[in-house]
């Protein structure tokens, strides 16, 4: 039998201090299984295993947060150094991209530095976008003044559609016993692209959801062309957008002066939730056309299914995908940042904390080489 225990730092302790509790509860008992929250600006979870291995290491963090990028960079190198190097160590990002007309001047100069960081030392990136769930909020939801707690309300609905307990196989009544290892298997095939994104549908207010009949075709349809016309919700689709016919180029892998069109996808994974589950058509989701040339679609798409309705949802669907998706917003934000790194706009403040040019230079190619890997899927 494992337990399950909560151990809370205080907010205001120093970064030593919380790496104390670190290793004060890593000496403890092997045979219990851990999770630790700290009130960083962020959610860290720490989750052990029964050999004493950190299997996962999430946080939620705002990409925007001046702090984040020193802070998450020492933890991760504490938890390294603490559990020792033969600990297997897996981890999964969970971000937040800033909205775009923000008007906090340094928000690029600290997602740039944050991602990069992040990039380096994770082995998967689920990144959300302020923006999209912005605007799920006010459209899908009809929520009118939006709070904070709307927009997590949306982000918890989002994660909760991907990680909620799914069988571990076709016709198995065993559940997942470590799912996002089983997201990064299906997901991750290459570590040069590590970016995740999740749609789901539906999502909308209960006024609505009461007056509302699903089937899984329509449901899969819809979800089908939220992820090659790269939306973010259902309301607004482009319908006009289809996958290249053999023989002709890529749009999404022109320059990227030019709009990107297709969403060209490296791995999908679908999870279906709800009555009659069994019975959904994923064949819209296996077309060669979806993924890149390099992997075969049988390797490039999994689906996890329960018969467990999720929420109020009488059947509901999610994607996860690792795609183009982020290859617009980030490569704006790293153009942001890039013309006013190129004026020396604000870099002293950040060169008096110990951070020199070279390494926003660093961060900077790694970004630009990020983008550049995902045009040429």
């Amino acid at each position: 039998m494992l337990y399950l225990l909560t151990h809370t730092v205080p907010r205001d302790s120093p970064l030593k201090e919380r790496m104390k509790h670190i290793k004060h509860l890593a000496k403890k008992d092997s045979l219990v299984r851990r999770k630790m929250e700290f009130q960083l600006p962020g959610l860290y979870l720490l989750t052990w295993n029964l050999k004493l291995s950190i299997k996962h290491y999430q946080r939620l963090p705002s990409l925007a947060d001046g702090n984040m990028a020193s802070i998450q960079a020492s933890v991760k190198n504490k938890v390294r150094e603490t559990t020792g190097r033969m600990v297997e160590i897996n981890v999964d990002e969970r971000l937040i991209l800033p909205f775009g007309n923000l008007k906090v001047i340094v928000q690029n100069y600290n997602s740039v530095l944050t991602l990069s960081h992040l990039y380096r030392s994770s082995d998967a990136l689920l990144v959300h976008e302020n923006d999209a769930v912005h605007k799920i909020c006010a459209k899908l939801m009809n929520i009118k003044q939006i709070s904070f707690s709307d927009i997590n309300q949306v982000l918890a609905h989002q994660l909760g559609s991907v990680f909620q307990p799914t069988y571990s196989a076709e016709g198995s009544f065993h559940y997942r016993r470590n799912p996002l290892g089983d997201l990064m298997e299906n997901l991750v095939p290459h570590p040069e692209f590590k970016m995740l994104g999740v749609r789901n549908i539906p999502q909308m207010s209960e006024n609505s959801l009461a007056y509302s009949t699903f089937t899984w075709a329509g449901l899969l349809k819809h979800l089908r062309q939220m992820l090659i016309s790269n939306a973010k919700m259902e309301e607004g689709i482009d319908w006009q957008i289809r996958p290249p016919l053999p023989g002709l180029p890529n749009l999404s892998k022109m320059s990227l002066n030019k709009e990107l069109h297709f969403n060209t996808s490296i791995a999908n994974l679908l999870i279906l939730r709800g009555k009659d589950v069994h019975s959904a058509d994923l064949e819209g989701f296996k077309d060669p056309a979806l993924y890149t040339s390099w992997l075969e679609p049988v390797n490039a798409f999994n689906v996890w299914r329960t018969q467990r309705a999720f929420s109020k949802y009488e059947k509901s669907a999610a994607l996860v995908s690792n795609s183009q998706f982020l290859v617009k917003p980030l490569d704006m934000i790293v153009g942001k940042a890039w013309n006013m790194f190129a004026s020396k706009a604000y870099v002293h403040q950040y060169t008096k904390f110990g951070i020199e040019e070279e390494d926003f230079l660093d961060s900077f190619a790694l970004l630009e080489q990020v983008v550049a890997s995902y045009c040429t899927l």
